[in-house]
Formats: structure tokens, C-alpha cells, sequence
């Protein structure tokens, strides 16, 4: 099903974990990432992620990511 895209599935992963510093991407745990989910459009990844990001505003060292996934998986697509 497609998300006003012209026809195209735009697919979004969320995830996140606790970074091992602040100014950093390399995970603590891996065993531990929080897959939240792959979604159809950035609109609804935006919304999962921020949820997320939200909710542990605490842990400074926890950070939620949206990846692009359609460019992955067409990476000569301008979209």
C-alpha cells in the first residue's frame, strides 16, 4: 500500500539503543537495540520515533534513528 508517493512505498526503519558516549553512533549492546518498527512513509516513522525519543528523554545517552530504507533498497531512486 502506497502513501501518496506516486504509486511508491517510501519504507522507514525505526530503532535506537543507548550509545556507548553522547557525541558518538556505536551501540553499547547490540543485543540490546530497540527495533521499533518499519514503516510505510517518513510521516509515520517521524511519529513512531518521536514517541520514542520522548520517552526516554532521561538517558542522555539513548538515541532513536529513522533509516531511509527505499534508498537502500533503490539507491539510483531520487526520492
Amino acid at each position: 500500500m502506497a502513501h501518496d508517493n506516486g504509486g511508491k512505498q517510501l519504507l522507514h526503519l525505526v530503532f535506537g539503543g543507548e550509545l556507548e558516549a553522547i557525541d558518538s553512533t556505536t551501540f553499547r549492546d547490540l543485543t540490546k537495540l530497540d527495533i521499533v518498527g518499519i514503516f510505510p512513509d517518513y510521516k509515520s516513522a517521524h511519529v513512531a520515533w518521536k514517541a520514542k525519543a520522548q520517552a526516554t528523554v532521561d538517558n542522555a545517552q539513548m538515541r532513536y534513528f529513522i533509516v531511509h530504507m527505499h534508498r537502500l533498497l533503490d539507491p539510483d531512486s531520487a526520492a
